[in-house]
């Protein structure tokens, strides 16, 4: 996503902090939100509710994050117009990955979420769509004779531990799917190692130092990262 030049001396900068203070939507007519992870995300609006922070998508929709991933929101002062047609606003985590296409993405089934979650926790949403498509193909009532449920077919333990109370709740699916694979990602230091941790058990993974010689395992990480371009 490329943010529009401002003139960074009129720029009103709001911490997330005074944003609770506050407790009410900055009246302009798009913002910026710098996420705790530097990186940017252009929105229609925002509101506070309790402990997270609302987004209005300027596509559409809204998407609820935790109060911790956003620094701060800067009023955008490019005028806002309303898209004639929905368009993603999806950033590769890594700058030396694929850059994603944004027709697949609004062609995918809930891109919306996974760009914005994906860029909220600073993982490629080429990857995390890879996933979806393996796990469920999309399906968000999919359920697995393991009891993995979702669209990112979380387990009942997984569910338990990002406090996931409806897992069959997209939102909520994918959120906590991103925050899981990112976990494994930055803790085995190897996008490889994390797809085979995520299918087989972190346990699996350190045994073998490396992606298990498990046949199904195998076939499931070559196939995400070839359907996430990354091989």
């Amino acid at each position: 996503m490329t943010v529009p030049k401002m003139n960074r001396r009129a720029l009103l900068i709001i911490p997330a902090a005074a944003l609770v203070w506050a407790g009410t939507v900055v009246p302009v007519s798009a913002e910026i939100v710098v996420l705790s992870s530097k990186r940017t995300l252009s929105v229609k609006s925002h509101r506070i509710e309790g402990d997270s922070i609302v987004l209005t998508l300027r596509s559409g929709g809204e998407v609820t994050c935790d109060k911790s991933l956003i620094e701060k929101i800067l009023p955008d002062e490019v005028p806002y117009e309303e898209p004639k047609a929905p368009q993603q606003a999806a950033v590769a985590a890594d700058p030396a990955a694929p850059t994603p296409d944004p027709a697949l993405m609004q062609a995918t089934p809930y891109g919306e979420i996974i760009a914005t979650m994906s860029e909220a926790h600073g993982v490629d949403p080429m990857l995390v769509r890879a996933l979806i498509e393996v796990e469920s193909n999309y399906k968000a009532r999919a359920r697995s004779h393991k009891g993995a449920m979702g669209l990112m077919q979380l387990m009942p333990a997984t569910a338990r531990e990002y406090k996931v109370r409806n897992p069959y709740d997209p939102k909520a699916n994918i959120a906590a799917g991103v925050k899981h694979l990112k976990s494994l990602i930055d803790r085995l230091g190897d996008v490889g190692k994390a797809l085979a941790a995520y299918n087989a058990g972190e346990g699996a993974v350190q045994k073998y130092n490396g992606i298990p010689p498990y046949r199904e395992t195998r076939k499931y990480v070559t196939r995400i990262l070839s359907l996430a371009g990354l091989k």
